[in-house]
């Protein structure tokens, strides 16, 4: 009896030690892993995101007239003007639209439309007449009217290709009218005096259609 006794005792301890065994790969399995053990999600590469363009960038208009180089493609070469309808025509292309858009776009656009016929064309987009870019200037000064603006102006270099004032003319209430392009309209008033003895913050640069008013 005691023999068996010892053998049932043994078996049972046996059975206890592999129940504990068993319990403790279990909780083990079920134990959450620590931050180090855990593999870090692989991050999804991100679209590029678009260059924008600068605020000062050059937007080609109507009546521009651009010159569109395509190097060691002279037939491609040529002075075209931009249309009423906004749009040039080009050899191999076709119609393409023109106003509205940066030196550097069309550049793109027209690089990306001659892949079809070349490899890796190489284009250069230059605005040899900008017509659409002008300011006005009217009231008492010599000569009223429209001026190209195809480099950077004050409105003092505007007034001076105006021929100056006449007389009476109230050169401390002069006025630049400036039409945004959500049609917002902006007056911005400028002391000839003032900006004649230094203030460079009367002397600012002038936009498109800007107009000076000398009353």
């Amino acid at each position: 009896m005691k023999i068996s006794s010892r053998r049932t005792i043994t078996a049972v301890l046996v059975a206890l030690c592999l129940s504990s065994v068993a319990a403790m790969a279990q909780i083990q399995e079920a134990k959450p892993t620590s931050p180090a053990e855990q593999v870090a999600p692989v991050e999804q590469p991100k679209p590029p995101v678009p260059a924008e363009q600068p605020e000062n960038a050059y937007i080609i208009g109507e009546s521009d007239v651009l010159a569109i180089n395509v190097w060691h493609e002279p037939e491609l070469t040529r002075t075209v003007p931009v249309r009423t309808d906004g749009k040039i025509t080009l050899p191999l292309i076709g119609e393409l639209q023109a106003a509205g858009q940066t030196v550097d776009q069309l550049r793109s656009t027209i690089a990306t439309n001659l892949k079809r016929f070349l490899e890796a064309p190489e284009v250069t987009v230059i605005v040899q007449e900008p017509r659409s870019q002008f300011f006005t200037v009217v009231g008492k000064v010599v000569k009223p009217g429209s001026y190209p603006l195809g480099q950077r102006l004050t409105v003092m270099d505007g007034l001076a290709l105006s021929g100056g004032f006449k007389d009476f003319a109230k050169v401390n209430k002069i006025q630049v009218v400036r039409t945004h392009r959500d049609g917002r309209v902006e007056r911005l008033p400028f002391d000839y005096k003032r900006a004649l003895a230094g203030d460079l913050n009367q002397n600012f640069v002038l936009e498109q259609h800007d107009m000076i008013v000398v009353p």
